[in-house]
């Protein structure tokens, strides 16, 4: 079973949408089921969905075990940037999901190195997803990191927790950008009213910051470089179009109608670099840009 402390910042917020918000990975009704189970406490005691919180309640959250399911190996072809006895780092095509969740139990990231690495995989994120550290959307290309065993997986999470992990992304955003480069500060948390999406409009939000800067413009269109200073869900796409330029095929936070045929965003983590958790040493992997990406790119040149 795992735990979770959290403290309420301000009064008057139900602790089901607080809970919500601050808890990315659980869902209101997951959150509502623990809450009819008793395994969220206020100050020692359970407490109904409606529960209204005050400034300093404390807050734990009892999370059962996963049940066991049966993720399989699967000899899906991997396109690997490097690997070592402590890490692999891969280059994840469009269209995988990362980690198995309901509706993708089959032909995902973890079927494909649970067949590459056997046992050789950390499992403190437990059998969903083993050696996961971090993620990316499933219409998002790019640099992902999988640990092989928990003491690397410690380490690196805490490199990411603390923001000394570099991720840089290119992407393709809609219009064109005023200034050269700049920095999108805006808080991210669900979205008041679409549960599905995220947003910088939230009540809860959590601190996220987005670097970036143009490589080329195309008039009504840009491909432009970000870094992350923190990794909250959707943080680029949601950025991005908060300041009104969504990232060209997002049809979540963009344009419903888009011009090209894309299948999602123009998304792709393409600079990874840590230390590693071993020797110390600063690696840095770049993932080549996917044929449709380029493709774009030269079509949007002859526009």
């Amino acid at each position: 079973m795992e735990e979770r402390s959290l403290k309420a910042g301000r009064s008057g917020e139900r602790i089901d949408r607080f809970l919500s918000e601050d808890l990315e990975d659980l869902s209101r009704s997951y959150i509502q089921k623990l809450l009819k189970e008793g395994r969220i406490l206020v100050n020692g005691k359970p407490v109904k969905a409606n529960y209204k919180l005050n400034e300093g309640d404390e807050i734990l959250v009892a999370i059962p075990d996963p049940e066991v399911l049966d993720i399989r190996p699967e000899n899906i072809p991997l396109d690997i940037l490097y690997e070592d006895s402590d890490i692999l780092v891969v280059n994840k095509p469009k269209g995988m999901v990362v980690h198995p969740s309901p509706g993708h139990y089959s032909h995902t990231l973890v079927n494909a190195i649970l067949w590459h690495c056997g046992d050789q995989l950390s499992g403190i994120n437990g059998v969903l997803r083993p050696g996961i550290v971090h993620r990316i959307d499933m219409d998002t290309t790019g640099s992902l990191l999988v640990c092989k065993n928990d003491r690397a997986h410690q380490i690196l999470a805490e490199e990411l927790k603390e923001h000394s992990i570099t991720r840089r992304y290119h992407a393709i955003v809609c219009g064109n950008l005023k200034e050269d480069s700049g920095t999108v500060n805006a808080p991210i948390g669900r979205h008041p009213v679409d549960r599905k999406k995220m947003s910088t409009k939230s009540s809860n939000g959590r601190h996220a910051v987005t670097h970036y800067r143009v490589l080329e413009r195309f008039g009504d269109y840009t491909y432009i470089e970000c870094e992350l200073e923190t990794g909250r869900t959707h943080q680029i796409r949601v950025h991005m179009a908060s300041i009104g330029h969504p990232i060209l095929g997002d049809a979540v936070y963009g344009p419903a109608k888009c011009p090209f045929r894309l299948e999602g965003q123009t998304l792709h983590a393409k600079i990874l670099g840590i230390r590693h958790p071993t020797t110390g040493e600063y690696l840095e992997f770049d993932a080549p840009l996917p044929d449709y990406f380029l493709a774009l790119l030269e079509r949007l040149k002859k526009l």
